[in-house]
């Protein structure tokens, strides 16, 4: 019988259980000294400076829900459709902000879906082509990206580079860890088109509401993705290797059974936020919110964060206008922030966080607010 190889680190252990490379630890000490390995292996294998920040994100729905999902976003985000099109194998739907990271919104119309097994949960399988898939990075060398993950053994959706009129483009087979695939894209022409060649327009006929107060949400600021305590240090680990962004701090809640961990390319940029149990998932009565959440819908990215300016006055315009939340507005300015999330959309499973930030503070959450924000995904 073939050695099974581990998903956290691509080797056959034998008859051993655990993987003696990635250890259920989760230690910030053991990520902090990875930064540094991780940094000096992009120094000699040339991806230093190589990868630049969040161009896209990537979310498939099942075909029904496109546009009601689209919808969602003009609804409730300052974000407008730039573009609408499909080809042999999507319908996709482009929405834009100034100085923002796209989101694209797509449906598949043909073939298999390499995303569906990581669905297949028991409060997602209703919806068993839904969730965020892939995270688009710039990138100034595709070739070169290639060539240096090939040599890691990564692997790739497809064995050769995407060529369209105005860019170039490859992702990663999805995450074994995260179940979420890393894109990079060079752009050889009109940046942020993401139109493919043989692509045609589709009639989109959706309305962006005249709300003045949408204006004041802002840019994807941050995402946070779910994913299982004995894969934190490793999911943390891939990403790392896969970009340029490193591990900075995490916050321990152990009252609730959860690590918050943050990484980043750098300051104002775009922040990939992982956040996972300390304990692996025991039962649903004794495990914390992260680890049920994963039980119900799969290792996978449970919230947007968008910066909201005004945000006393636009959490409550957007409960007038329909939007639900989790939990009420938390923090305060002498904290540094105030943040909040709303229930999932029923279209992408995706939570919205709207978050603001006060003078010169860069963090994500305080100590106070991630352990109120961690026990709001219990609700879920």
């Amino acid at each position: 019988m073939p050695e099974s190889v581990c998903h956290r680190c691509g080797k056959s252990h034998g008859e051993e259980a655990e993987c003696p490379t990635y250890k259920i630890n989760n230690s910030d000490e053991f990520l902090k000294s990875e930064v540094r390995r991780v940094t000096e292996e992009r120094k000699t294998n040339g991806m230093l400076g190589l990868v630049g920040d969040l161009q896209a994100i990537i979310i498939n729905t099942e075909e029904d829900r496109l546009f009601p999902a689209v919808q969602e976003f003009l609804d409730y985000t300052g974000f407008r459709i730039s573009d609408a099109f499909e080809d042999e194998n999507f319908k996709t739907v482009v929405l834009s902000q100034p100085v923002s990271a796209s989101i694209l919104i797509r449906s598949r119309k043909t073939g298999s879906n390499p995303f569906k097994r990581f669905n297949l949960n028991p409060k997602s399988s209703e919806l068993p082509n839904t969730r965020l898939e892939t995270f688009v990075f710039l990138t100034t060398d595709i070739d070169k990206y290639r060539k240096i993950q090939q040599m890691r053994d990564t692997q790739f959706m497809s064995n050769s580079i995407t060529e369209m009129d105005n860019y170039k483009f490859i992702q990663t087979t999805p995450s074994e860890l995260t179940g979420i695939s890393v894109g990079v894209i060079e752009w050889t022409g009109e940046v942020k088109s993401f139109r493919t060649n043989n692509a045609v327009s589709i009639r989109c006929d959706l309305i962006k509401p005249e709300r003045s107060y949408l204006e004041d949400i802002g840019f994807l600021d941050h995402t946070a993705s779910r994913v299982k305590a004995v894969d934190r240090d490793a999911a943390i680990i891939e990403f790392m290797e896969l970009t340029n962004y490193k591990f900075e701090f995490a916050i321990h809640v152990k009252s609730f059974n959860s690590i918050t961990s943050v990484t980043r390319l750098s300051d104002g940029g775009f922040a990939m936020v992982f956040t996972s149990g300390i304990e692996p998932f025991k039962n649903l009565e004794e495990s914390g919110p992260t680890e049920k959440f994963i039980y119900n819908y799969g290792t996978r990215t449970h919230h947007l964060a968008f910066i909201t300016e005004n945000i006393e006055e636009t959490y409550r315009k957007l409960h007038e206008d329909g939007m639900e939340y989790l939990v009420e507005l938390v923090g305060a300015p002498e904290q540094g922030l105030k943040q909040t999330f709303t229930v999932a959309s029923p279209n992408t499973f995706l939570v919205n966080e709207y978050i603001h930030r006060y003078g010169n503070f860069k963090g994500f959450f305080t100590r106070e607010n991630v352990t109120v924000l961690t026990a709001a995904t219990d609700i879920q």
